[in-house]
């Protein structure tokens, strides 16, 4: 999983040319949970038919050229390693910012869930 590599491939829509700004957001696993508890990783789980509507919900945006994903599903991942990269490409940033926001919190409420895996405290 690559930003670089999803910004790439963003960049080839058709109507490229009406984006005036793209904006990433790289999600990696960190060494804490939410309730400060060490962990050494984590496993996500996606709800594919759930992400095609609210990556589809974002595209009808006004301003929006195209919202693109990749979720590291289904796999054991440590900390550091990237869990999403999250690209949304439009025409000002306004509207990238706002539907960037508007599909992350989506994606994390309603689209995938975790395990976090914790360190022993022996």
């Amino acid at each position: 999983m690559n930003a670089a590599d999803l910004i790439t491939s963003i960049k080839q829509h058709p109507n490229f040319d009406q984006a005036g700004m793209v904006l990433c957001h790289n999600g990696v696993v960190r060494a804490t949970s939410r309730d400060g508890r060490r962990v050494s990783g984590l496993r996500v789980h996606v709800d594919r038919e759930r992400l095609g509507a609210v990556l589809e919900a974002g595209r009808q945006r006004p301003g929006i050229v195209d919202v693109r994903v990749k979720i590291a599903a289904d796999r054991d991942l440590t900390v550091g390693d990237d869990v999403m990269v999250l690209v949304v490409a439009g025409d000002v940033r306004e509207n990238v910012i706002a539907v960037l926001e508007e599909t992350l919190k989506a994606i994390k409420t309603t689209v995938t869930s975790k395990t976090e895996f914790f360190v022993d405290n022996d």
